[in-house]
């Protein structure tokens, strides 16, 4: 006995069912659903594909990665538990159980902040900041890669201002969390720590590379 496969109708709940003109606001279009269905697969395919990597080449899972960078976008590798949790789009219980695996690990370190009760400040350890050195530039690589490499200057351009476009739709914000010139309050303006020394310098500009 043999099992057949046939090619099925789309019956997608973004496709139009039937063709009628009222409905061509209401469904995405072919043209619509190609884009769209493309942008969730690379996306979803490539971040199956670094998370492999990155447990792979190094100990950190891609939940310690995003926590770890987003730290290390803030003022003096520290942030509050709040903008952290809006930094990675996480919901409250998922951040408290990732920072309580991470703590165990000496990975970050969690203290009260006293001066005005805002609650927990959350800081990159020595130990956490040598991971992410250490991870990465394979990281860096494997985004190169499977993403960059691929595309030319120009494509680049317009993947920047494509996810502009749609941030601005989403929230009213084309912020791009990790860039150079941004710096959060939200570990209230704790100065960082100057490099001490060019090797660790080199470290820093890794790890600025490796923000995605």
């Amino acid at each position: 006995m043999t099992c057949q496969l046939t090619l099925c109708e789309n019956h997608s709940v973004t496709a139009s069912p039937e063709k009628h003109p009222a409905d061509d606001e209401l469904w995405l279009t072919d043209r619509e659903q190609l884009a769209w269905r493309a942008l969730i697969t690379m996306w979803t395919r490539l971040q199956a594909q670094l998370a492999r990597e990155m447990a792979a080449e190094s100990d950190l899972s891609m939940a310690d990665f995003s926590v770890l960078v987003a730290l290390t976008d803030s003022c003096g590798g520290k942030t509050r538990a709040f903008s952290l949790a809006e930094a990675l789009q996480w919901e409250k219980s998922r951040l408290s159980h990732q920072l309580g695996r991470m703590e165990k690990r000496g990975l970050i370190e969690r203290t009260e902040c006293a001066e005005d009760g805002r609650g927990q400040l959350i800081g990159v350890t020595p130990a956490g900041q040598s991971a992410i050195e250490a991870a990465a530039p394979a990281h860096v690589a494997a985004v190169r890669r499977m993403f960059f490499d691929g595309l030319t200057d120009a494509q680049v351009g317009a993947v920047t201002e494509i996810a502009k476009v749609a941030l601005a739709r989403i929230d009213g914000t084309t912020v791009i969390p990790g860039l150079r010139e941004i710096c959060t309050e939200a570990a209230g303006n704790l100065p960082a720590d100057p490099p001490a020394d060019a090797q660790s310098q080199v470290a820093s500009s890794e790890v600025d590379d490796a923000r995605v």
